[in-house]
């Protein structure tokens, strides 16, 4: 994954351990002090909530310890790989696009991030600056022609 990506993780890690855990175990507290806690909606919901908390918690510490921090500013080439920013048209539409190519759990299309197992992703990998390349999509295969490669 790229260092971004790790600090993310690293940020929401925090966020839970320090916000989120002891602000579901106060509601729990609070819930208990109503009474009878088998028709307690507070109660089974804070619950609920902290069953959810824990198992991120525990992902997220899992993907922590075992994630390679590949440092992208220190990349070079002419070729596409992991972390490349990749600059695209399409040739149908004529319509352009640039993606940075990252770790599965750190996509995000709406920031312009994609998988590195994605279909696009997967077809861009090795290609240049010239290339065109076939992704297969739902609505059918698409061109794209690759206009600038980049690590930034």
């Amino acid at each position: 994954m790229t260092a971004d990506g790790y600090h993310k993780l690293e940020r929401e890690l925090k966020q839970l351990k320090t916000v989120e855990r002891p602000a579901v175990i106060q509601a729990i507290a609070e819930a208990r002090a109503h009474g009878d806690l088998s028709e307690n909606a507070e109660y089974h919901a804070a619950k609920e909530r902290q069953g959810f908390i824990e198992g991120r918690l525990m992902e997220l510490e899992d993907l922590i310890s075992r994630a390679q921090v590949i440092d992208v500013s220190r990349l070079t080439g002419d070729s596409v790989k992991f972390g490349a920013t990749v600059s695209l048209v399409d040739e149908d539409t004529e319509e352009e696009s640039r993606y940075q190519i990252v770790g599965d759990h750190e996509a995000d299309v709406r920031e312009g991030r994609i998988s590195i197992s994605s279909p696009i992703a997967r077809a861009l990998i090795g290609k240049g600056v010239g290339d065109v390349v076939e992704v297969a999509t739902p609505g059918g295969g698409r061109s794209y022609e690759i206009l600038k490669v980049e690590y930034v």
